[in-house]
């Protein structure tokens, strides 16, 4: 008999490398959304592929909030979230984990950073930052505050957890390399100090991490082995190594955690961008997240899909480097795939005209046996009446055919 052969995607691949090398011994993934909206189709996709690599080589899946910009988070979406990944069948290991959990790790990893002459308290203002960047062509410049010592470091970034300074007065910055051909390594900012209301830790904390340094040290806490994105974050890449790194999670950029790309999903002729939805459900366009002319999961939910039937829609999309389009039709079809063989099938007419047979008894009533559905007899069969007065479909009827 012929092994069926299972064509596997670029990401399966580095997996089987890894544990046939011997570097990974158990599969552990995330699926890492920030709080501040509704999941939509795109996401499914991250969730499915992230949950089935470890459903597939029987690891782990966590499910983890990126809760490190309050200003936009909100508990309602937390809950929306959780409940968009119970109800695709995602089961991910343990309680729900947050990225404010391990503010204080983040903390001390940053002054581990300072210690070590890598990280520096920055005065520049957010404009001036952004002006000594560079470009694309053309080196950054130095801060001025790059060569501060050890210890002003030290007492000025404590002062700006302790409420000292006013917001956007100072920043954290890493100190790696304001020539770099990468901007995302010219010096990025770790912390910056804002007093805003918590969802999680509440008002215990006046200063916040940056997503840049946060993710990567969640990743490595968590012990997450293959920290799977989209291609947008692949230039962010080298900080997120150079983080691990300099944090002492790992020694060099092959080990765990590992990133790994994979191209977004676009679906033609809908709104995928989570900002997008955003605007028209507070500019009251829609009526509300879950509105039906939109592609959030809550939306789909409502208007009758199935968690198979999204899965099925990710199966056939794949998984692959380059960005492309999805027909919607194919959404629609996977739906109909799905309720096929489940579906109870109801006859109804929308558009009617009355039907009189002259030669049928005025007061009599048969009853008909239909099955219910012919592609699934397990769902039984059910009675139809036929009698002197029937409705017919108003385009099925001509006075001259």
């Amino acid at each position: 008999m012929e092994k069926e052969v299972v064509s596997k995607n670029f990401i399966e691949r580095i997996i089987d490398q890894d544990i046939e090398e011997g570097r990974c011994t158990k599969v552990i993934t995330r699926f890492p959304p920030e709080p501040n909206g509704y999941l939509h189709i795109g996401h499914a996709k991250s969730i499915l592929l992230n949950y089935g690599l470890a459903e597939k080589y029987n690891g782990a899946f966590n499910l983890r909030f990126d809760d490190t910009n309050p200003t936009k988070e909100d508990i309602e979406y937390v809950n929306s979230i959780v409940e968009d990944v119970k109800w695709l069948n995602a089961r991910y290991d343990g309680d729900v984990k947050f990225a404010s959990n391990y503010f204080q790790d983040m903390y001390e990893n940053a002054v581990k950073l300072i210690k070590k002459g890598k990280a520096y308290v920055c005065d520049l203002s957010p404009e001036q930052i952004r002006e000594y960047r560079g470009t694309l062509t053309e080196p950054g410049k130095e801060s001025p505050y790059r060569n501060r010592s050890v210890e002003e470091n030290l007492r000025l970034f404590e002062g700006m957890k302790n409420g000292e300074f006013e917001d956007g007065s100072k920043v954290l910055r890493a100190k790696i390399d304001m020539a770099s051909p990468n901007i995302n390594m010219r010096d990025p900012i770790l912390y910056r100090v804002a007093r805003i209301h918590h969802h999680n830790t509440k008002d215990d904390w006046c200063i916040y991490p940056m997503y840049d340094f946060a993710h990567p040290i969640e990743d490595a806490l968590e012990g997450i082995t293959h920290s799977i994105c989209t291609l947008e974050f692949e230039d962010h890449r080298p900080l997120y190594d150079w983080v691990v790194i300099e944090c002492g999670f790992k020694n060099k950029p092959e080990e765990f955690p590992k990133q790994i790309e994979f191209a977004k999903m676009y679906v033609t002729n809908v709104v995928t961008g989570k900002r997008y939805i955003k605007r028209l459900v507070e500019q009251k366009v829609v009526d509300g997240w879950d509105d039906p002319r939109l592609v959030t999961i809550a939306a789909l939910r409502r208007r009758g899909f199935t968690p198979e039937s999204i899965k099925m829609f990710m199966e056939l999309c794949s998984v692959s480097k380059s960005n492309s389009s999805v027909d919607y039709a194919m959404l629609e079809y996977c739906i109909r795939e799905d309720l096929k063989p489940k579906a109870p099938r109801i006859m109804g007419v929308l558009d009617p005209v009355e039907l009189i047979i002259d030669n049928y008894d005025e007061d009599k009533i048969e009853y008909m046996e239909v099955t219910t559905n012919v592609e699934n007899p397990e769902l039984g069969k059910h009675m139809v009446p036929f009698g002197k007065k029937l409705w017919i479909e108003r385009e099925d009827f001509m006075e001259e055919p």
